[in-house]
Protein backbone atom coordinates (compact mmCIF):
# COMPACT_ATOMS: atom_id res chain seq x y z
CA UNK A 1 0.00 0.00 0.00
CA UNK A 2 1.39 3.43 -0.92
CA UNK A 3 2.16 5.89 1.87
CA UNK A 4 -0.43 8.37 0.61
CA UNK A 5 -4.11 7.98 -0.23
CA UNK A 6 -3.84 11.06 -2.46
CA UNK A 7 -0.85 12.91 -3.88
CA UNK A 8 -1.07 16.02 -6.06
CA UNK A 9 2.11 17.19 -7.78
CA UNK A 10 2.39 20.64 -9.39
CA UNK A 11 -1.19 20.55 -10.69
CA UNK A 12 -2.34 23.39 -12.91
CA UNK A 13 -5.81 23.89 -14.38
CA UNK A 14 -6.03 26.53 -17.10
CA UNK A 15 -9.14 27.89 -18.79
CA UNK A 16 -9.38 30.19 -21.79
CA UNK A 17 -11.85 32.96 -21.01
CA UNK A 18 -12.44 35.67 -23.57
CA UNK A 19 -9.19 34.78 -25.32
CA UNK A 20 -7.17 35.06 -22.10
CA UNK A 21 -5.65 32.15 -20.16
CA UNK A 22 -6.81 31.96 -16.54
CA UNK A 23 -5.21 29.59 -14.05
CA UNK A 24 -7.89 28.21 -11.71
CA UNK A 25 -5.10 26.15 -10.11
CA UNK A 26 -1.50 27.24 -10.31
CA UNK A 27 1.12 24.65 -9.30
CA UNK A 28 -0.75 22.98 -6.44
CA UNK A 29 1.12 20.20 -4.59
CA UNK A 30 0.19 18.28 -1.44
CA UNK A 31 -0.16 14.74 -0.15
CA UNK A 32 -2.76 13.17 2.14
CA UNK A 33 -1.88 10.13 4.20
CA UNK A 34 -4.23 7.19 4.66
CA UNK A 35 -6.77 7.88 7.40
CA UNK A 36 -6.32 11.67 7.34
CA UNK A 37 -9.18 14.18 7.55
CA UNK A 38 -8.36 17.23 5.40
CA UNK A 39 -10.36 20.46 5.18
CA UNK A 40 -9.96 22.44 1.95
CA UNK A 41 -10.75 26.11 2.45
CA UNK A 42 -10.73 29.33 0.47
CA UNK A 43 -12.96 32.17 -0.65
CA UNK A 44 -15.13 32.02 -3.75
CA UNK A 45 -12.90 31.82 -6.83
CA UNK A 46 -9.91 30.49 -4.89
CA UNK A 47 -9.83 27.20 -6.85
CA UNK A 48 -11.22 24.83 -4.24
CA UNK A 49 -14.13 23.62 -6.42
CA UNK A 50 -11.78 23.08 -9.36
CA UNK A 51 -9.44 21.13 -7.09
CA UNK A 52 -12.29 18.98 -5.79
CA UNK A 53 -13.40 18.19 -9.34
CA UNK A 54 -9.89 17.01 -10.18
CA UNK A 55 -9.61 15.02 -6.94
CA UNK A 56 -12.96 13.42 -7.79
CA UNK A 57 -11.75 12.43 -11.27
CA UNK A 58 -14.55 14.59 -12.73
CA UNK A 59 -12.04 16.84 -14.47
CA UNK A 60 -8.43 16.56 -15.58
CA UNK A 61 -5.53 18.89 -14.81
CA UNK A 62 -3.98 20.88 -17.62
CA UNK A 63 -0.59 19.76 -16.30
CA UNK A 64 0.83 17.97 -13.27
CA UNK A 65 0.25 14.62 -11.59
CA UNK A 66 -2.63 13.31 -9.52
CA UNK A 67 -1.99 10.02 -7.72
CA UNK A 68 -5.04 8.23 -6.27
CA UNK A 69 -4.50 4.92 -4.53
CA UNK A 70 -0.95 4.72 -5.86
CA UNK A 71 -1.97 5.30 -9.50
CA UNK A 72 -1.35 8.44 -11.54
CA UNK A 73 -4.85 8.98 -12.92
CA UNK A 74 -4.08 12.12 -14.96
CA UNK A 75 -3.30 10.09 -18.08
CA UNK A 76 -6.05 7.45 -17.78
CA UNK A 77 -8.64 7.03 -20.51
CA UNK A 78 -12.26 7.74 -19.60
CA UNK A 79 -13.30 4.12 -18.99
CA UNK A 80 -10.31 3.36 -16.78
CA UNK A 81 -10.81 6.62 -14.90
CA UNK A 82 -14.49 5.83 -14.26
CA UNK A 83 -13.66 2.36 -12.93
CA UNK A 84 -10.89 3.71 -10.69
CA UNK A 85 -13.26 6.38 -9.35
CA UNK A 86 -15.91 3.76 -8.50
CA UNK A 87 -13.36 1.68 -6.60
CA UNK A 88 -11.62 4.47 -4.71
CA UNK A 89 -13.95 7.43 -4.14
CA UNK A 90 -17.26 8.20 -2.49
CA UNK A 91 -18.95 11.60 -2.88
CA UNK A 92 -21.06 13.71 -0.52
CA UNK A 93 -22.51 16.97 -1.85
CA UNK A 94 -24.02 20.08 -0.29
CA UNK A 95 -27.30 19.55 -2.18
CA UNK A 96 -27.31 15.78 -1.52
CA UNK A 97 -27.86 14.88 -5.23
CA UNK A 98 -30.29 12.09 -4.36
CA UNK A 99 -32.49 10.78 -7.18
CA UNK A 100 -36.02 11.97 -6.29
CA UNK A 101 -37.79 9.03 -7.95
CA UNK A 102 -35.78 6.44 -5.98
CA UNK A 103 -36.29 5.26 -2.41
CA UNK A 104 -33.67 5.57 0.30
CA UNK A 105 -32.58 1.97 -0.28
CA UNK A 106 -32.40 2.45 -4.04
CA UNK A 107 -30.40 5.68 -3.74
CA UNK A 108 -27.88 4.00 -1.45
CA UNK A 109 -27.57 1.02 -3.81
CA UNK A 110 -27.04 3.13 -6.95
CA UNK A 111 -23.20 3.06 -7.02
CA UNK A 112 -23.33 -0.73 -6.68
CA UNK A 113 -25.61 -0.91 -9.73
CA UNK A 114 -22.97 0.90 -11.79
CA UNK A 115 -20.36 -1.54 -10.53
CA UNK A 116 -22.47 -4.55 -11.51
CA UNK A 117 -23.17 -5.86 -7.99
CA UNK A 118 -26.09 -8.35 -8.01
CA UNK A 119 -29.39 -6.83 -6.87
CA UNK A 120 -29.80 -9.10 -3.86
CA UNK A 121 -26.33 -8.22 -2.56
CA UNK A 122 -26.75 -4.50 -3.23
CA UNK A 123 -30.08 -4.52 -1.37
CA UNK A 124 -28.53 -6.31 1.61
CA UNK A 125 -25.65 -3.86 1.75
CA UNK A 126 -27.95 -0.84 1.28
CA UNK A 127 -29.96 -1.92 4.34
CA UNK A 128 -26.74 -2.41 6.30
CA UNK A 129 -25.47 1.04 5.33
CA UNK A 130 -28.83 2.68 6.09
CA UNK A 131 -28.62 1.15 9.56
CA UNK A 132 -25.08 2.50 10.02
CA UNK A 133 -26.32 6.09 9.51
CA UNK A 134 -29.56 5.68 11.45
CA UNK A 135 -31.86 5.53 8.42
CA UNK A 136 -33.00 1.91 8.50
CA UNK A 137 -36.56 3.02 9.38
CA UNK A 138 -36.82 5.08 6.17
CA UNK A 139 -35.77 2.54 3.54
CA UNK A 140 -38.87 2.91 1.35
CA UNK A 141 -39.22 6.68 1.67
CA UNK A 142 -38.40 9.11 -1.16
CA UNK A 143 -36.05 12.09 -0.65
CA UNK A 144 -39.01 14.50 -0.65
CA UNK A 145 -40.26 12.78 2.51
CA UNK A 146 -37.00 13.36 4.40
CA UNK A 147 -35.45 16.29 6.27
CA UNK A 148 -32.19 17.84 5.09
CA UNK A 149 -30.22 15.99 7.74
CA UNK A 150 -31.82 12.70 6.78
CA UNK A 151 -31.04 13.31 3.10
CA UNK A 152 -27.40 13.94 3.98
CA UNK A 153 -27.27 10.71 6.00
CA UNK A 154 -28.57 8.85 2.96
CA UNK A 155 -25.96 10.59 0.80
CA UNK A 156 -23.21 9.50 3.18
CA UNK A 157 -24.48 5.91 3.11
CA UNK A 158 -24.50 6.05 -0.69
CA UNK A 159 -20.91 7.33 -0.68
CA UNK A 160 -19.93 4.20 1.26
CA UNK A 161 -21.75 1.78 -1.05
CA UNK A 162 -18.65 0.47 -2.86
CA UNK A 163 -16.52 0.63 0.30
CA UNK A 164 -14.15 3.32 -1.04
CA UNK A 165 -11.06 4.25 0.97
CA UNK A 166 -11.53 7.99 0.27
CA UNK A 167 -14.59 10.20 0.81
CA UNK A 168 -14.83 13.61 -0.89
CA UNK A 169 -17.32 16.00 0.68
CA UNK A 170 -18.31 19.32 -0.89
CA UNK A 171 -19.77 21.71 1.73
CA UNK A 172 -21.60 18.75 3.36
CA UNK A 173 -23.25 20.93 6.03
CA UNK A 174 -23.95 23.96 3.81
CA UNK A 175 -27.72 23.35 3.66
CA UNK A 176 -28.15 22.20 7.27
CA UNK A 177 -28.92 23.96 10.54
CA UNK A 178 -26.34 24.04 13.32
CA UNK A 179 -27.54 21.06 15.41
CA UNK A 180 -27.90 18.88 12.30
CA UNK A 181 -24.48 20.01 11.07
CA UNK A 182 -22.96 18.81 14.34
CA UNK A 183 -24.62 15.42 13.92
CA UNK A 184 -23.31 15.06 10.38
CA UNK A 185 -19.79 16.03 11.43
CA UNK A 186 -19.95 13.49 14.25
CA UNK A 187 -20.78 10.90 11.60
CA UNK A 188 -17.80 12.00 9.49
CA UNK A 189 -15.65 11.75 12.61
CA UNK A 190 -16.78 8.16 13.14
CA UNK A 191 -16.01 7.30 9.52
CA UNK A 192 -12.56 8.85 9.84
CA UNK A 193 -11.91 7.00 13.11
CA UNK A 194 -12.75 3.74 11.33
CA UNK A 195 -9.94 4.42 8.83
CA UNK A 196 -11.56 6.36 6.00
CA UNK A 197 -9.62 9.20 4.41
CA UNK A 198 -11.83 12.30 4.15
CA UNK A 199 -11.26 15.45 2.09
CA UNK A 200 -13.86 18.12 2.75
CA UNK A 201 -14.39 21.49 1.11
CA UNK A 202 -15.87 24.02 3.53
CA UNK A 203 -15.89 27.75 4.15
CA UNK A 204 -17.02 27.37 7.77
CA UNK A 205 -14.27 27.61 10.37
CA UNK A 206 -16.13 25.55 12.98
CA UNK A 207 -16.70 22.75 10.46
CA UNK A 208 -13.05 22.85 9.34
CA UNK A 209 -12.05 22.52 13.00
CA UNK A 210 -13.41 18.95 12.92
CA UNK A 211 -10.63 17.99 10.48
CA UNK A 212 -7.13 17.06 11.57
CA UNK A 213 -5.40 19.02 8.78
CA UNK A 214 -6.18 21.76 6.29
CA UNK A 215 -5.09 23.65 3.23
CA UNK A 216 -6.24 27.15 2.31
CA UNK A 217 -6.32 28.28 -1.32
CA UNK A 218 -6.11 31.78 -2.76
CA UNK A 219 -5.99 32.55 -6.49
CA UNK A 220 -5.32 28.90 -7.30
CA UNK A 221 -2.38 28.51 -4.93
CA UNK A 222 -2.01 27.01 -1.47
CA UNK A 223 -1.28 29.82 0.99
CA UNK A 224 -1.69 27.83 4.23
CA UNK A 225 -1.03 24.17 4.87
CA UNK A 226 -1.39 22.44 8.22
CA UNK A 227 -0.80 18.74 8.76
CA UNK A 228 -0.24 17.83 5.10
CA UNK A 229 2.94 16.82 3.29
Amino acid sequence: MPDFAIRVVDVTKRYNIGGAAVNALDGVSFAVRHGAFLAIMGTSGSGKSTLLNILGCLDRPTSGEYWLGGVDVAGMDDDSLSAHRLDNLGFVFQSFHLIPQLTVAENIALPMFYKGVPESESRRRAIELARSVGMEHRLEHKPSELSGGQCQRVAIARALANDPPVILADEPTGNLDTPTSRQIMELFGELNASGRTILMVTHEEDIAACASSRIVLRDGRIIIRQGVD
